[in-house]
């Protein structure tokens, strides 16, 4: 019995709402609405940030690996150059 009176006090508050609030109702939707759009606004350049973020680290992996293979070259020509050398 306490859920049916519950619920009809519910809907009673929810017609005088819609009855009453509409103009109300239309500026809360807008907030919102304009709301959710700020959110995913941010969410897409917080998003292009991290892309950004990741093709910097992208970029500073593939100049490490550079430089790693080159000392790694100058060493293998510098051995060689010493197993060649007449004592």
């Amino acid at each position: 019995m306490k859920k049916i009176i519950a619920l009809s006090s519910l809907l009673a508050l929810g017609a005088l709402g819609m009855a009453c609030g509409d103009a109300a109702s239309n500026t809360a939707n807008k907030n919102v609405n304009a709301a959710l759009a700020n959110a995913n606004a941010a969410v897409a350049n917080a998003t292009n940030q991290m892309q950004q973020a990741a093709n910097q680290v992208s970029n500073a992996a593939s100049q490490v690996n550079a430089a790693t293979s080159n000392m790694a070259n100058k060493a293998a020509e510098s051995n060689t150059a010493n197993a060649n050398a007449k004592p």
